[in-house]
């Protein structure tokens, strides 16, 4: 199937009061299971690579942006590639030229002001080239080996009137809101302040994303959805699933050499649970 954008993803689960997932595509597996999970759930997804994951391939973003398109056009769900993460300048202009529809430009680590200059900037470049551009207020605690923000520290919660003058003052196409959840969270543990979302998306005319999901509970993502949000960001639960198939194949097969032996069913884990997700989201 013809790459669609994240764009029309993302509008069209608006439109229809669900969720659309974006799962990070670390290695081919990744993206293979990302596919394989999407025709099991007969759904749309994301697949989007950070920018940790092309520091990971050496800085190169080229094959493991190639690899992940030829995986989505042979596919038969509808999927988009999405650059997640963005810090470099150099790594978004290099977006377009690599089949992405859109970024995620992430300045959150900015002063607000900086923040809303910095973005503006990326959202004026990116609608140039048609490219989608999601950003994130607030700071969504646990990136890059952090720990989680607790609970009521300053940042830990974007507040709806700055998230209103943010999203007119730089253009974006959508928001990644701190609500409760925290990247690399391997229980599924996070409570999210759903009123709070309520208010954000009443305060802002763009879809709401939250970063984080891995970690949170099923009937805290339906309550998300309900709430208002609607793209969902999926990362460490793929790599959970991965690494226990690996582990439980070595350690009851220690002679193995095939990396394919056991690539195999840890592909078909991530594979399901990106079925699990997408089920969930409706």
């Amino acid at each position: 199937m013809t790459l669609v954008t994240t764009g029309e993803l993302v509008s069209a689960a608006a439109a229809e009061g669900r969720g659309v997932a974006a799962f990070n595509v670390i290695t081919l597996e990744h993206a293979e299971a990302i596919a394989a999970g999407a025709e099991q759930a007969a759904a749309p997804a994301i697949l989007q690579v950070s920018e940790n994951a092309v520091r990971f391939h050496g800085g190169r973003l080229g094959p493991i942006a190639a690899a992940a398109a030829a995986v989505a056009r042979a596919s038969s769900a509808p999927l988009a590639l999405h650059l997640d993460h963005v810090v470099s300048p150099a790594l978004l202009h290099a977006a377009h030229d690599e089949g992405f529809s859109s970024v995620m430009f992430d300045a959150s680590k900015l002063s607000y002001d900086e923040n809303v200059k910095a973005t503006a900037e990326a959202v004026r470049w990116g609608h140039r080239q048609g490219i989608w551009v999601e950003a994130e207020l607030g700071e969504v605690g646990g990136k890059d080996g952090g720990a989680p923000l607790e609970a009521h520290a300053p940042g830990a919660r974007t507040d709806p009137a700055e998230a209103a003058a943010y999203v007119a003052g730089t253009g974006v196409d959508a928001l990644a809101v701190a609500v409760g959840s925290a990247h690399a969270m391997t229980e599924r543990t996070a409570a999210l302040d759903h009123e709070l979302i309520g208010r954000l998306r009443d305060a802002v005319p763009v879809p709401l994303v939250l970063h984080g999901s891995s970690g949170v509970p099923d009937g805290e993502l339906r309550a998300a959805l309900s709430a208002g949000m609607v793209k969902i960001n999926v990362g460490t639960a793929l790599n959970a699933a991965f690494t226990g198939e690996v582990r439980a194949f070595l350690d009851a097969n220690p002679g193995v050499v095939d990396p394919r032996k056991y690539l195999v069913p840890a592909r078909e884990a991530m594979a399901g649970t990106v079925a699990e997700f997408l089920g969930l989201l409706g």
